[in-house]
Parts: C-alpha cells; structure tokens; sequence
C-alpha cells in the first residue's frame, strides 16, 4: 500500500511538473503578463483558504487558476499583444480562450473539475458573464474565487492598454461589483485579507519566479504551503 501511495503521488507530481511548464508557455507567448497565472493561483489558494476549504478541493481549484487562461495560446498574436484596446470583433475572439481552453483539457481525467474552472472564470454572478451566461451557484466555486483573483492581479499590473493601478483601488472595484460581476461571500472573505499579505506575496513569486522558474506550481498546488500563501 505504501508502495502505491508513493508511486500516486509520483504521478500527481509528474502531472503538476506538465502544467508548469503548460502554464508558463503561455507567459512566453504573452510576454506582458509574465506570471500572471502564478500570482492568480497564489491569490486563489489565499482566498481559498481563507474561506476554509479543504486541502484536495483548494489543489484541484489551484490546478484551474494556474490553467484559467491557457486557451489564450490559440489566440492571434496581434490580438493577445494589441497595444490598445480591442475592437467588438477582436473581443469576441478574445472571449474564445475560455471555450478553448477547457477543450484543450477537457480530455484529461485528472483536470475534469479543474477545466470547468478554465471554462467559467468570466461568468458573472448575475448572469452576464461568459460564454454560458452562468448564474449564482451554477458557476463553480473555483471559478467563483478565480474571477476575484484575477481581477485583482489584472488591476495590479501593467497592461498593452494601462498602467497598473493601486491594491486600494483594485479593493474598491472588486467591492462594488459584489453581487454582480463576483459572488458577494467571495469578496468579503477577499476583503478581511490585509494589503500587507497580498503585497508580500506578489514579491515573493517575483523573487521566486526568477530564482526557481520551474518550481512555484508544484510547491503550491502539492502543499498548501504557508509559505506561498503568507498566512498570518
């Protein structure tokens, strides 16, 4: 039995080494959002934690954010790096890398749960969202927590079309679309989270990312580790 355990839990590595390097192939080919998936998962496993969620359930919801959008990769270049703000046509291309995406994984028996994530991260709560129009509790909760961290890591940081804004004002943004664009009881357990702990978190994956490129996703989704969530 030990024997076994041990060799599942090779394989679960193995698996989490794959997206890794799934993951950040994407940040290769979207050369402005370089760690973008690694600070959402920081920030969703936070969030997830926070809110007490179990260890296996917090894993497979990381294993979503990390891959939220890897369907971005079937996106034209001149789209993903526009240096402006894309047109009606181009948007709705752009709105594709969610369908895309839980295509690309949908075929993988480990990813099941977490490419439904992939699929609904920009639904909304109130239904206007897509590519389904999912409402309330018919978005999954990973998806649910990953909204909340990736527009705040999106507000955070610099953009083709913006510069990046301030936590403060992301806290604002995120709060007044409670109960709209984001599920209300996600954004007040987001909102309890001091400044201090997402501010020291985002400067650690960036000292990480540059000493151990290819290890942040496996040490986060493998461990739950204090370490990356900073829990206080």
């Amino acid at each position: 039995m030990n024997q076994l355990q041990a060799a599942m839990g090779s394989l679960e590595r193995s698996y989490d080494i794959t997206l890794q390097h799934l993951g950040d192939s994407l940040d290769l080919k979207d050369a402005e959002t370089v760690a973008h998936s690694r600070r959402v998962t920081a920030f969703t496993i936070l969030i997830a934690r926070t809110m007490g969620l179990a260890g296996d359930q917090i894993d497979t919801i990381a294993r979503g954010a990390f891959l939220h959008d890897i369907g971005k990769m079937a996106i034209p270049d001149q789209i993903l790096r526009k240096p402006g703000k894309l047109n009606d046509d181009e948007r709705e291309i752009m709105r594709e890398h969610c369908y895309r995406g839980y295509h690309m994984l949908k075929k993988i028996p480990f990813l099941t749960e977490a490419c439904e994530i992939v699929h609904s991260h920009h639904e909304h709560y109130d239904g206007s969202g897509y590519p389904r129009g999912l409402r309330s509790k018919e978005i999954p909760l990973g998806a649910r927590i990953v909204a909340v961290a990736n527009t705040l890591d999106s507000i955070t940081s610099n953009l083709p079309y913006r510069s990046a804004r301030s936590l403060s004002e992301a806290r604002r943004e995120i709060q007044a679309w409670a109960g709209r664009q984001f599920d209300p009881e996600v954004v007040r357990v987001f909102m309890t989270i001091p400044d201090l702990v997402f501010e020291d978190m985002r400067r650690q994956i960036k000292a990480d990312s540059e000493r151990h490129p290819y290890s942040f996703f496996q040490s986060v989704s493998a461990t739950n580790s204090s370490k990356i969530s900073c829990n206080r």
